[in-house]
């Protein structure tokens, strides 16, 4: 009898075709794989230190209003409610401020203790101002009404500022940034060629005015320290 006419041929080993056997170790071996977690089933990242410590600041800020006596609304804070609330967190603050009376004014590290009080340190309220003018904006403020940017409060910044550097005798100086040679040049070549395009422009001479009205304003950002 044909061996071909019943049961299973086998295979052709000059074919390359793998057989049955061949087969189902592979089917059983993808099957031992372990699946792939899709995309999007990832945790998501935690927040930063940044974003932690702005949320804090601005819950604090909301409880600060809401304790208020008479209590305020968001809508209703203004840049002197600001400094009251940086005011009142000098009773937390860990930096001795000392006044024109105590002897050790004008010393950063005086040789014994004093009843001069604590205050915070400049660096953290204008830290925590940049982080809660953030949070105002994040939280659906309109940038133009922002307390937190207000004149008062950077006024109030620069006094602390500088009432700290003469209490405790540390300058507060700001460092020149060296600015590269060729920022200057590009903005007087740019200055140069507004010039020059108002000089071929005839007639069109606001036009031209409006160009180096703007490549002025352009150098002079790029030069101001």
């Amino acid at each position: 009898m044909d061996s071909t006419s019943g049961g299973t041929a086998a295979p052709d080993p000059s074919s390359g075709e793998p057989g049955p056997s061949a087969a189902a170790a592979g089917s059983s071996s993808a099957s031992d794989q372990p699946r792939q977690k899709p995309e999007g089933s990832s945790p998501p990242a935690p927040p930063s230190r940044y974003e932690s410590q702005k949320r804090r600041d601005w819950n604090t800020f909301l409880q600060y209003l809401k304790n208020h006596k008479p209590p305020l609304t968001l809508a209703r804070c203004s840049g002197a409610h600001v400094i009251e609330f940086l005011k009142y967190l000098d009773q937390f603050g860990k930096t001795k401020v000392h006044i024109t009376s105590c002897p050790y004014f004008g010393h950063s590290n005086p040789p014994a203790p004093c009843s001069c009080q604590f205050k915070q340190a400049w660096g953290s309220l204008d830290a925590l101002i940049g982080r809660l003018r953030a949070a105002y904006d994040e939280n659906g403020g309109l940038p133009e009404s922002n307390p937190f940017g207000a004149r008062a409060v950077r006024i109030y910044l620069r006094e602390v500022r500088e009432g700290q550097a003469k209490a405790r005798g540390i300058p507060y100086e700001k460092k020149k940034r060296k600015r590269p040679n060729f920022a200057v040049a590009a903005a007087s070549v740019s200055v140069e060629a507004a010039a020059a395009g108002s000089n071929s422009g005839g007639g069109e001479e606001s036009g031209g005015g409006d160009s180096i009205a703007a490549a002025t304003t352009a150098a002079a950002a790029t030069t101001t320290v």
